[in-house]
């Protein structure tokens, strides 16, 4: 279409922080809005904010955000006449703007060509080759044989990269460091990849040795004219899944810039492509750029690029859909500063970044910078959709004055109810080496084990619960009397006794530590002002049936209290056989039977939990005495799978 195709009720189809986030610009432009929500998000944010919304189906994805058919109808209903697919889901599937343009609804995207060109890694690498864009060698070949695959990584070199040729988010990617490795990788990879985008295609690169990850915002109308938005850099991952992403790259300079930006304009328009889009490149040692893939959609991190450009992106996307020319070129385009952004993920850092569903029972976002969410305290984390649940943005004239805001606006922040990355996000800000901007995708391959590692102030947590415990509203106290008390984290007990004294100050005793005075001065809300040794200082503390929450000098402890619970006799030591889930989830293959001899490490029980694939391992070495599930089967964190004898 060249001609204009206006709309004035627009539909989202997605959830969470994103739909929130397109509703608050559709509105202001004064747009209607519709939401559509599966019966897991009947109490969500974005199903408040909008002006109708419509339950589409249950609480997996593929019965609710994933149903064509039934967003399709939603429109109809509610007279929606265009559709913004936000990201994830199905904002990279051509079926969904074929059915809006066969059902005369304006799709806020590209069309589906342009989708399914750049949807396949395959089609796209050959399409950018064929543009004179720089890509990574590798294979993305029809024959998708094992012997094959195999054959054309030993020829392009280990380390290789497996990626799945449809979808993106790091499903379906392995990097593969040796040739044994190879066969169980890709086994994964395409197991994976079938399970998220419905194929097991992969294509295979070579791997580049920690580069970084930058990528090019570009933004193209109908009228061929397109520009690019300078780029982000988002090289600190986990997962091949990004976690903090910035504008501009510390690596990238003017000529660079300048570079990256006319190699994706120019593959933009050689394709026709419309509306938002991002060429993602990885960047070498020695500053050579290599393409990767491009994803034809609105990215998570889009915030950053409306903080250094001063200009809303959804906006941008909702006008060229409307058929719009682009009110700018790139010689308006203006970089002003520096930023930041998180990704506020439920995912626990110390159990491999297990994801953590469940009931976040309180929830604070800080004043002072960008915090994009559909949360709310008391709102259920379903364990169906994505880990990430909320983005904080900073942004400041320099680089170190965006950290520095970021990771001040971080500390404030309050996410109790379950394990969050956040306290991990801080240590990454933190750390020397991305203060520094030397971050690159090896970041946390490199620094994870220390950025993960149990809290050092842990104990003295444990102290500062067990006092405010004990001086909890309502709370019986007998002065003088050495009350115990047994909180848990993780694996570890403590084992804190605390007294009241007369004068209101608690004494609070653990074996091996430094003792703890201190007094409760003002109780607001969740928020309690203390003097600690005559030092003014405000702990947040939630205490409830999830567990026991301190958070102090902006790090949060969550415990167990163990206090009134029987005690345990000849209790199993820890690395027992026993292998247990570690989260919520769904058993999608069970690797072993009653009578097989396992191997230490031996993958036996795999869960999918938020969209990924996760492998539960032996704990020892031994023979299977009971196996507690099947396939299909759905289970909660610490429920029994596997059972060893060890020897």
């Amino acid at each position: 279409m060249s001609g204009p195709t206006p709309f004035t009720r627009l539909l989202v189809a997605n959830r969470g922080e994103i739909a929130v986030r397109v509703m608050r610009t559709a509105q202001r432009m004064g747009l209607g809005t519709v939401a559509v929500y599966s019966q897991a998000d009947a109490g969500a944010a974005h199903v408040r904010m909008a002006d109708e919304a419509v339950c589409i189906g249950g609480p997996a994805p593929g019965e609710s955000y994933l149903r064509i058919g039934a967003i399709i109808d939603a429109a109809r209903r509610t007279g929606a006449d265009a559709i913004h697919p936000g990201y994830g889901f199905l904002s990279e599937n051509p079926a969904l703007p074929a059915a809006c343009a066969q059902a005369g609804i304006v799709f806020v995207g590209p069309g589906a060509e342009a989708i399914r060109a750049m949807g396949d890694k395959a089609r796209a690498k050959a399409l950018m080759e064929a543009a004179g864009v720089p890509c990574v060698p590798g294979y993305q070949g029809e024959d998708q044989g094992d012997e094959r695959l195999l054959s054309e990584a030993r020829r392009i070199g280990f380390p290789v990269m497996i990626k799945a040729t449809a979808g993106g988010g790091g499903r379906g990617m392995r990097l593969v460091e040796r040739e044994r490795d190879f066969p169980g990788h890709l086994e994964s990879a395409k197991s994976e990849a079938k399970g998220a985008f419905g194929s097991e295609s992969v294509l295979l690169e070579k791997a580049i040795v920690d580069p970084r990850h930058v990528e090019i915002q570009i933004m193209a109308d109908r009228h061929g004219n397109v520009i690019h938005l300078g780029e982000r850099d988002c090289s600190v991952q986990r997962r091949h899944q990004k976690l903090i992403e910035e504008a501009p790259s510390p690596a990238v300079g003017p000529d660079l810039r300048a570079a990256m930006g006319r190699a994706s304009v120019t593959a933009a328009k050689a394709i026709g492509y419309e509306g938002a889009g991002t060429f993602e490149y990885l960047l070498d040692a020695q500053g050579d750029f290599h393409f990767m893939e491009m994803n034809t959609r609105l990215q998570v991190e889009h915030p950053v690029t409306e903080a250094v450009t001063g200009l809303d992106l959804v906006e941008m996307q909702l006008r060229i859909a409307a058929g719009e020319r682009l009110a700018l070129g790139q010689e308006d385009v203006r970089f002003d500063g520096h930023a930041i952004e998180l990704r506020l993920c439920a995912e626990d850092p110390e159990a491999g970044f297990m994801p953590q569903g469940g009931r976040l029972t309180l929830w604070e976002p800080a004043d002072g910078i960008r915090v994009d969410h559909g949360l709310q305290s008391g709102a259920e984390v379903p364990p169906h959709y994505d880990s990430m649940i909320a983005k904080l943005v900073a942004h400041g004239p320099t680089r170190e004055d965006a950290r520095q805001r970021l990771l001040a606006g971080l500390r404030k922040t309050v996410a109790m109810g379950l394990r969050t990355n956040k306290d991990f996000l801080g240590d990454c800000l933190a750390h020397p080496v991305f203060a520094a901007g030397g971050a690159t995708t090896g970041f946390v391959a490199e620094h994870g084990g220390a950025l993960s590692a149990p809290e050092a102030g842990e104990a003295r947590a444990a102290m500062l619960a067990a006092a405010l415990l004990r001086a909890e509203p309502g709370m019986r106290l007998t002065h003088g009397f050495s009350a115990p008390l047994r909180l848990m984290r993780g694996e570890v007990e403590y084992q804190p006794h605390v007294q009241v004294r007369g004068d209101g100050v608690c004494h609070v005793e653990m074996a091996g530590h430094d003792a703890l005075d201190l007094r409760v001065v003002e109780r607001r809300g969740h928020r309690v002002a203390l003097d600690m040794a005559g030092a003014r200082r405000v702990a947040v503390f939630l205490a409830g049936p999830a567990g026991v929450y301190v958070q102090t000098a902006g790090r949060c402890f969550d415990f167990t209290d163990l206090t009134f619970r029987p005690g345990v006799t000849g209790a199993v030591p820890s690395g027992d056989g026993t292998l247990r889930a570690t989260m919520n989830g769904t058993v999608v293959s069970v690797n072993a039977a009653v009578g097989d001899v396992v191997e230490p490490g031996q993958p036996l029980v795999v869960i999918e939990a938020m969209k990924m694939e996760h492998a539960h391992v032996s704990p020892v070495a031994g023979r299977v005495t009971a196996v507690n599930v099947d396939k299909g089967a759905q289970v909660g964190p610490r429920a029994v799978l596997m059972e060893i004898a060890a020897g």
